[in-house]
């Protein structure tokens, strides 16, 4: 996969991210102030969207919308004291900033690099997600997936609680995740592995869509997978 095509397939997902993103901003019920803050987002997300597709807009390229979806970021994140949202939010900032450091440097190499940290931080997560949860005895007993389940607000239907009475099962699909999560970075030593490896990751992430209604996590996540296979050509 080579850079530009890398580049401009990530900023066409990321698009449709934040197009999806501030869709759940716009609705009657939410506050005016709110919707001020998504509206221009939605258009600037459109915007980068025909532009990544190949669209000629006269005085607008990929560069000038990505800074501009920051200079709006800036205002969203004091109006919500942070990334409200949690990880998924933080992985827009960041494959934003991505992105927009790798349209407007100047020189090939520091935009390579823009990119290529991109790749790094999405390898990372998944480890990072695996080792926070090995080294906690819930995890490791299996408790806190029980838990998530049994009490919190996350599983998209009341029936999929039931899922708490199984805690054998919840046991071996805790294990399964932190497995896979800490191996993740294993899947870099060919495009091959690497493939496989996203391919699970992504069916994780929908899985997860589907069950706790993390929509977020699936869509912003797909957006940094075209960094990671250009970085795993790039590097073997």
């Amino acid at each position: 996969m080579m850079l530009d095509g890398a580049i401009q397939l990530t900023a066409a997902l990321m698009a449709l991210a934040f197009v999806q993103q501030s869709l759940e901003h716009l609705r009657p019920a939410v506050r005016r102030s709110e919707r001020l803050l998504f509206a221009p987002r939605l258009v600037l997300s459109l915007l980068l969207l025909a532009v990544s597709l190949g669209a000629r807009l006269p005085g607008l390229d990929p560069g000038v919308l990505t800074l501009a979806l920051v200079v709006n970021h800036l205002f969203i994140l004091p109006f919500f004291n942070g990334p409200y949202n949690g990880g998924a939010d933080r992985m827009s900032l960041l494959v934003l900033l991505c992105l927009t450091a790798a349209y407007n440097l100047p020189e090939p190499a520091w935009r390579e690099l823009a990119f290529a940290y991109l790749g790094l931080q999405l390898l990372l997560s998944y480890f990072m997600a695996g080792w926070v949860k090995v080294v906690n005895r819930d995890w490791r007993s299996g408790r806190a997936l029980r838990d998530v389940f049994l009490f919190s607000a996350y599983p998209a239907g009341e029936n999929l609680r039931r899922w708490a009475e199984r805690p054998r099962v919840l046991f071996v699909m805790g294990w399964a995740v932190i497995g896979f999560e800490l191996a993740f970075p294993l899947t870099f030593l060919s495009q091959a592995t690497l493939l496989a490896g996203l391919v699970i990751a992504a069916l994780f992430h929908g899985a997860n869509a589907c069950l706790f209604g993390l929509n977020r996590f699936f869509w912003i996540w797909i957006c940094a997978y075209p960094s990671i296979l250009w970085l795993q050509e790039r590097v073997l």
